[in-house]
């Protein structure tokens, strides 16, 4: 398999991880980062993170909002226990 297809392959796979999560706001990221050891604030903090070393600058609430599929703090309003 080339690198160009496995990337292709994980970067589809991270939207539909990150499509879960945002159909899934019953989960908290308290449950996330208990059982899995991560949540969606890291993986907003990976994504700046991997933008940063490409030569992109993504600002935090930007890098939140592609992960939580709003603005974090309507997230929180709405789905934070």
């Amino acid at each position: 398999m080339s690198d160009d297809k496995l990337d292709a392959i994980q970067a589809a796979a991270f939207r539909h991880l990150v499509a879960h999560l945002q159909e899934r706001t019953d989960v908290q990221n308290i449950d996330l980062m208990n059982l899995a050891g991560f949540c969606r604030n890291c993986l907003s903090k990976w994504l700046r993170a991997e933008a940063e070393k490409q030569g992109v600058e993504i600002s935090d609430p930007d890098a939140r909002e592609a992960i939580y599929g709003m603005p974090y703090q309507e997230w929180k309003d709405k789905y934070q226990k």
